[in-house]
């Protein structure tokens, strides 16, 4: 539920995290175990998918002993190669865009939770593609200003020279936009020089946004999206409602 310095809306999406910490670390805690399989390593540093998922994993204030706890049991896990990426689009109220990213064991409990999600909140499910053309794929990194003390020109010199698209300085926050492909290299760059990240993971950001008006269709796009965070098969949601 990123979006063009939202940093507002993540703080608020970290908080209400933070009361199911729990729920988080399991997801992330299956992220790692993917990356793991996939990777073909439980090193990190052969495996840039494992680097970029701990960095979410340190994002969201998993601690480091369960980070490695996580990464030690998928080494043995073989089960953990029994998941599959699935995305589901579609729309909410008023032509509202959202992308669901799922990591299931189960494609028919998965695909009838998701639409149920959709259907409760008035929206529905559309074809693969019907709604992904409106964001844009990018690495998203954001740094709040609170954590961070250094220059901010010397920060974007830092990211820009490590392969940042764009740099952007808000009231309380830097962000930080890349390609998926250099985000490893530039969110790297950045855990080297020790400076703390809110946020670094790849992400989608909506091109535009919908503003919602009517207090009906505000709550069902939030019983929507509340469904889907409370669904242990959905990994991801991404939106383009104008909170």
């Amino acid at each position: 539920m990123s979006g063009h310095s939202k940093f507002a809306n993540i703080k608020h999406k970290k908080e209400k995290n933070d009361a199911a910490k729990g729920k988080i670390f399991t997801k992330i805690g299956k992220e790692l175990a993917v990356a793991v399989k996939e990777g073909g390593s439980a090193d990190p540093a052969n495996n840039s998918r494992l680097r970029d998922v701990i960095a979410k994993a340190k994002a969201n204030n998993m601690p480091n002993e369960t980070i490695d706890r996580n990464i030690k049991k998928a080494s043995g896990d073989a089960n953990a190669a029994n998941y599959e990426h699935i995305t589901y689009e579609g729309y909410g109220p008023n032509g509202t865009a959202i992308i669901v990213e799922t990591l299931t064991d189960n494609r028919n409990r998965t695909a009838t939770n998701v639409k149920n999600a959709f259907t409760k909140g008035n929206g529905n499910v559309g074809t693969p593609g019907c709604v992904s053309f409106m964001f844009d794929k990018k690495g998203q990194i954001v740094i709040d200003k609170e954590e961070y003390e250094g220059d901010s020109d010397e920060l974007m010199m830092q990211v820009l020279d490590a392969g940042a698209d764009d740099f952007s300085e808000e009231e309380d926050s830097y962000e930080i936009l890349t390609s998926p492909d250099d985000f490893s290299a530039v969110r790297q760059t950045l855990e080297e020089a020790g400076i703390p990240m809110a946020v670094a993971e790849v992400t989608m950001i909506p091109q535009t946004y919908v503003a919602l008006t009517e207090p009906k269709d505000i709550t069902s796009i939030q019983k929507t999206l509340d469904m889907l965070d409370d669904d242990d098969d959905v990994q991801d949601v991404y939106h383009n409602w104008e909170e």
